[in-house]
């Protein structure tokens, strides 16, 4: 199949760059990258079905795994560490899969991408049919990626397809392909641009949506961030402090009678229970927030 893609297209209002001023490429990067937000929310639809269906798998004891070559890799590596911090989930939950493995992060494995097979084999040697997996590829026709959504399908492992093209093989390939048609990058091809950016605003739709709809978040509040230094322990009492309207020297003495578990702070202030009582009721919700306050309600002691 010859299909045209517009990421590879020249882009018109760049043909002359080499020649502009300083000033002038970057307010026409600037110009071309406001219409990135603009395709993101065109594909909006295609985005809720897919974080629907990792909610589901997650729930369910599932695992999400991203997958990608070069820059689309790179951009599931960088979600995936991020979640563990913010959220609170054990590493594993969310894991990224990059063509040309570790090395491929801090340089270029271009051949890599090449390999069909090679992501075929990471998809079966990491994944079961519980989880579920995202495909990353601006282009959509990466072998690496195309390989490794076809052993998943095999397996029975959903199949999710991010590019940035219309009518690609990868959203052929998927049970849920999102498209996020950026157009021509200003400068010819080179996806790490526009394409990468939609990428980046698209995962973290997904693992923050994700996480949002698993009970991570109270209100607009991480709770479930890990106090691991000093600065996200200085965050945690500032949560409790938004979530009770407690003062910082109370903020600060649950905090530590919860072991910093921010979660566990708020809830022994909200219901004034004990730390082990709200520990058994997070534990029956497998974690999730907001379930958890139910719970307590429902034990009568709001």
């Amino acid at each position: 199949m010859n299909i045209q893609l517009t990421t590879e297209q020249r882009n018109e209002r760049s043909e002359q760059l080499d020649m502009l001023s300083t000033m002038d490429i970057i307010a026409l990067m600037n110009e071309e990258d406001q219409k990135v937000p603009l395709a993101v929310k065109e594909a909006l639809p295609q985005i809720e079905r897919a974080i629907e269906v990792i909610v589901e798998r997650l729930a369910s004891g599932g695992r999400l795994f991203y997958i990608g070559a070069g820059t689309s890799g790179r951009l599931g590596i960088l979600d995936a560490a991020e979640c563990p911090p913010t959220f609170g989930t054990e590493k594993e939950l969310v894991t990224a899969i990059i063509a040309g493995g570790s090395r491929a992060i801090f340089e270029a494995v271009e051949d890599a991408e090449d390999n069909e097979a090679a992501g075929r084999d990471e998809v079966r040697k990491q994944l079961s049919s519980r989880d579920v997996l995202v495909g990353i590829a601006a282009s959509g026709k990466t072998p690496y990626v195309l390989g490794a959504v076809q052993e998943a399908k095999r397996m029975g492992v959903p199949t999710i397809g991010l590019s940035c093209n219309a009518n690609t093989l990868l959203s052929e390939a998927v049970d849920y392909p999102i498209e996020v048609s950026v157009g021509p990058e200003v400068v010819t091809g080179s996806t790490r641009l526009k394409a990468a950016t939609a990428q980046k605003l698209v995962v973290n739709m997904i693992s923050t949506a994700t996480m949002i709809r698993l009970g991570k978040v109270y209100k607009n509040l991480m709770v479930n961030v890990q106090a691991t230094n000093d600065k996200l322990r200085k965050r945690v009492i500032h949560i409790i402090m938004e979530a009770t309207q407690v003062n910082e020297e109370v903020a600060r003495r649950y905090c530590d009678m919860a072991s910093g578990d921010a979660r566990v702070a708020i809830l022994m202030l909200q219901f004034q229970v004990d730390s082990s009582t709200v520990m058994q009721e997070l534990r029956k919700s497998s974690g999730h927030f907001g379930e958890t306050r139910k719970q307590l309600m429902a034990h009568g002691n709001m």
